[in-house]
């Protein structure tokens, strides 16, 4: 699981892309989010007809409420359903705290080479690595902002907040524009919620599909933070493990995304690097399928989702092969 809530067991699947999960503190940085080579003077346009009526067949089949927004950045397209409802994030929140912690090392503010302890005192369940490492042991900032978006570690995704406070979250998602993108507390510590009714409705974090799109159209437009860290947030998101939603049935690309777990809930959101750059969000909450299953009703729906949006744009062509 993401978040609070739900058993452990879905890691079979989530995991199956790392042969171990604290090697991916040591994977070195890729180009993803950096400058695209293919440019081209035009893009394609997608049938937005079709792809809206697929989307809107699959949300309004599904038992549980269904929002999403796909938005083409370089072509203007967006399509969305229930765009600026607002929904339980589950751990898609982190990506707000991500956002967060570089915008302050960017500030001069916090170094994400600072050293943070792990206190037995901070290990919480779920998701995650650290809760199984000897207490005391030393990571930095960077390497908790790592792991709490690759592979959705809990203790880490607390050990960040306790350093930059979790208001701070909400003034940085105000400053961008997104009014209702919110963490309530940290993970798996509901004593710790600075708004307790939103957090009992809400749980971790809430937002919109429309704000969480366009918060990743942000990171590609180098506008979240800087270009330089948003490239380097990018790269981090691109190295997520989690691929039983909406990148289930996508080949070949690599798609900075995040995802959050908890019964109810489910959802992901990201951005397609296509020949166009198309930013995606899709969530859902008051489920009837509840199961920490690979064919969750909801994973499978969403899979279908992702399937239909990377085949309505063209991808960027294949490189010449090497002479």
């Amino acid at each position: 699981m993401n978040a609070s809530g739900g058993p452990a067991s879905v890691a079979a699947f989530r995991w199956v892309r790392t042969a171990g999960a604290l090697l991916l503190l040591c994977m070195p940085a890729c180009a993803t989010g950096q400058a695209r080579p293919f440019a081209p003077t035009s893009f394609q346009r997608a049938d937005t007809a079709k792809l809206h009526h697929t989307l809107d067949s699959l949300a309004n089949g599904h038992h549980g409420v269904v929002g999403y927004t796909v938005h083409n950045l370089d072509t203007g397209e967006r399509l969305e359903l229930h765009g600026d409802e607002t929904f339980p994030t589950a751990s898609l929140i982190k990506v707000a705290i991500l956002v967060t912690v570089y915008d302050l090392a960017e500030q001069g503010k916090l170094g994400l080479d600072d050293p943070l302890t792990v206190l037995k005192l901070d290990k919480v369940g779920g998701s995650g690595q650290l809760q199984f490492l000897h207490d005391n042991a030393v990571i930095t900032v960077h390497d908790a902002a790592w792991l709490m978006t690759t592979l959705s570690d809990n203790t880490a995704t607390n050990l960040l907040l306790d350093r930059i406070i979790i208001r701070r979250v909400w003034e940085k998602m105000e400053k961008l524009g997104l009014m209702h993108t919110k963490v309530h507390s940290k993970s798996f510590l509901r004593i710790a919620s600075v708004a307790m009714d939103s957090s009992v409705k809400y749980g971790l974090g809430v937002t919109t599909p429309n704000e969480m799109a366009r918060l990743f159209a942000l990171l590609s437009d180098g506008k979240a933070v800087s270009p330089k860290a948003d490239s380097a947030m990018l790269d981090v998101l691109a190295h997520n493990v989690a691929y039983d939603k909406v990148q289930r049935y996508v080949e070949g690309l690599d798609v900075p995304h995040k995802t959050g777990d908890t019964d109810q809930v489910r959802t992901d959101c990201g951005l397609f690097p296509l020949q166009s750059r198309v930013a995606y969000c899709v969530l859902t909450k008051e489920n009837k399928d509840q199961r920490y299953e690979i064919d969750n009703e909801a994973h499978v729906m969403m899979a279908h989702m992702g399937d239909a949006i990377v085949h309505a744009w063209p991808r960027k062509p294949a490189p010449p092969a090497a002479p």
